[in-house]
């Protein structure tokens, strides 16, 4: 975990419930949850399988360990799981250095954070060197915090990423927004006690008490976020 504040900080804008707005990258602020799954399917060919479209709503959203193990399991390759790691993260490293594409509402949503002075952070299963590069595009600037999959002992759907963002925050979880696109980071920020909105991104979510489910971040404001934890 990286942070740029001390962990005391719980600043909010005009005296609203929330203390903090946490945010999924891949597929929520970004769109690389399909290079995820383009870089899977090469890396696989590689190795002589061909992977089936029915099996991407299996590994989406997931931690690396989970998706890579899982494909491992029903392809049968002849490949351990450091060694496959290894190779995506190399494969969709090279594919996010030509730059990656903001989802709509992204950038607004951003800035609108940033000039109410709300504490944001980057909550990933993503490893380290992956988030790294994406700031790059997205503007590190954008986040007093990030958070990367292979920094905690147990990554999405355990609400470890989660509880550790709102920690360096020195916010309670319950007083969090969490933006999420996959049913595995929403499980995540659900059991951590945040208040959550689901942007699906390749399968289905569908709402739940505490759970709003927009199609898009053009949807989601700040006027949004603060509805959702007043509500607690």
């Amino acid at each position: 975990m990286t942070s740029t504040v001390p962990a005391s900080l719980t600043r909010t804008a005009e005296g609203s419930a929330l203390q903090a707005v946490l945010l999924d990258m891949d597929g929520t602020l970004v769109d690389t949850e399909g290079f995820w799954w383009d870089v899977e399917v090469e890396v696989f060919a590689d190795l002589g399988h061909r992977l089936d479209e029915a099996w991407r709503d299996v590994v989406v959203g997931g931690p690396m360990t989970r998706s890579a193990g899982y494909l491992v399991e029903v392809t049968g390759a002849d490949i351990t799981l450091d060694e496959l790691t290894v190779l995506l993260n190399d494969r969709f490293e090279k594919r996010i250095g030509q730059g990656v594409r903001l989802m709509p509402g992204a950038a607004r949503l951003l800035a609108e954070l940033a000039a109410h002075e709300v504490p944001t952070a980057l909550v990933s299963a993503s490893h380290r060197r992956i988030i790294d590069r994406v700031l790059d595009s997205v503007g590190r600037h954008h986040f007093a915090l990030t958070v990367a999959g292979d920094e905690v002992n147990r990554t999405k759907p355990h609400p470890e990423p989660y509880l550790a963002a709102a920690a360096g925050f020195g916010a309670d979880p319950r007083r969090c927004a969490v933006v999420e696109d996959t049913a595995t980071g929403v499980a995540a920020a659900e059991a951590a006690g945040c208040r959550v909105v689901a942007v699906p991104s390749v399968a289905e979510i569908a709402p739940a008490p505490g759970r709003a489910v927009v199609p898009s971040l053009e949807h989601v404001d700040l006027a949004f976020l603060r509805g959702l934890v007043a509500d607690e």
